[in-house]
């Protein structure tokens, strides 16, 4: 009885944290029970993920720019814009693979850089510098691809990263061997992880949750990875692209939780002018975060590339308010200072599981996108409302 009445304290203090992972379950238990299982199956958890893919990479930077208090508009067509020179460079060019994926990153820094020097140093609002920088992002998509509306990419081992899958070790019981091992890898890095941390809260005299309530957690948590491995390993196993989103948000989950630089970015959301006085250059945390978002633009553009083996005249439509809800639905304020990147990639599970759900029952576009729309406008809602109930 202490157990649950300590669970459910926890919940009601954590709610922003915990919400999302609630409700990711409920939507897949409710759309598992309407479609008779068939939301569940392999082939269709596996292709989610591999949708969610590069929406969760923009997200990722996308939590980062929000709680610095800015936004960014142009990730979008950015993205589209440097899938298309990716292909371009590939097809018409003859740069090889090993070679254009880098040259495409380092733009994608300097892309973000221009943003962050247009609002930091020139102090044009960044809805504004990236409302312009949509638009040009936009035309020059158009104009690279006018001539054919498609440049298509016939480099086997750059479309792996948006199709492939890594390679089985060997087979058993008809599940993938080598993705079981990397689900048990994952598995017992999270277990150290949370051990380490309370161990050190400990150490120092933080406040931690008890024993039962700390186990039921690891528990709960290592079960869900253990079960969505399970049902992955019973298809191709993790793709390529499912690989790169979870190296993009451990990287990023270390540098925002264990590293100098993600307290200063926290420090700067939650106050700039208190960053400041504080000695944190405000300027610099801009810039890096813009350049960080314009990396993963064009990592989201390289994977959108080569999961439909061409760029098109379209490519990144919709990206970056896909972005922002991700990160919304996972937990960000609006208010800047508060956000996991974490959260963002449930965030962004979140808003394709429903799109992947509502398309197996049939349910119409139309709706679809107000279904959508509506979860969104829940998620900031709720945002409101528990910065008001602590304030």
């Amino acid at each position: 009885m202490n157990l649950y009445k300590e669970a459910k304290s926890l919940l009601k203090i954590n709610i922003r944290e915990y919400g999302m992972y609630i409700a990711l379950f409920v939507i897949m238990l409710v759309f598992t029970i309407l479609t008779d299982g068939l939301f569940m199956s392999s082939r269709n958890i596996s292709n989610l993920l591999d949708q969610t893919g590069y929406i969760a990479v923009l997200a990722v930077g996308m939590t980062l720019v929000i709680v610095i208090r800015h936004i960014d508009l142009s990730v979008g067509f950015a993205a589209g814009f440097m899938g298309a020179i990716a292909a371009i460079l590939m097809s018409q060019a003859g740069v090889p693979v090993y070679l254009t994926i880098p040259i495409i990153l380092v733009l994608g820094i300097v892309i973000g850089m221009f943003n962050g020097v247009f609002v930091a140093s020139v102090g044009i609002p960044s809805f504004v510098a990236s409302l312009a920088g949509m638009l040009i992002f936009r035309g020059a998509l158009l104009r690279v691809t006018e001539k054919s509306g498609t440049v298509i990419v016939e480099q086997d081992s750059f479309n792996a990263l948006g199709n492939g899958f890594i390679p089985s070790l060997a087979e058993a019981g008809g599940l993938h061997v080598l993705s079981l091992l990397l689900g048990v890898a994952v598995i017992f890095l999270y277990v150290i992880s949370e051990l380490s941390a309370r161990r050190n809260k400990l150490k120092y005299g933080f406040e931690v949750v008890s024993k039962g309530i700390f186990a039921l957690k690891v528990v709960f948590v290592s079960f869900i990875v253990a079960y969505i491995t399970y049902i992955i390993a019973g298809y191709n196993g993790f793709s390529w692209t499912v690989i790169i989103m979870l190296g993009v948000t451990a990287i990023y989950h270390f540098l925002t939780t264990k590293t100098v630089l993600g307290r200063h970015i926290y420090a700067v959301g939650s106050n700039p002018e208190a960053a400041h006085l504080s000695g944190i250059n405000v300027k610099k945390i801009t810039y890096i975060v813009f350049g960080s978002m314009g990396l993963l633009s064009a990592l989201s553009g390289i994977l959108y590339t080569a999961r439909l083996n061409s760029a098109t005249t379209t490519a990144g439509t919709l990206f970056e308010l896909d972005a922002i809800a991700a990160a919304y639905v996972g937990g960000v304020s609006a208010a800047g200072g508060v956000g996991k990147v974490t959260g963002s990639i449930i965030g962004a599970i979140v808003m394709t599981s429903l799109s992947s759900g509502m398309n197996l029952l049939g349910v119409g576009i139309s709706y679809q996108y107000m279904i959508r729309g509506g979860v969104l406008a829940a998620a900031v809602i709720f945002d409101v409302m528990t910065r008001k109930k602590r304030g």
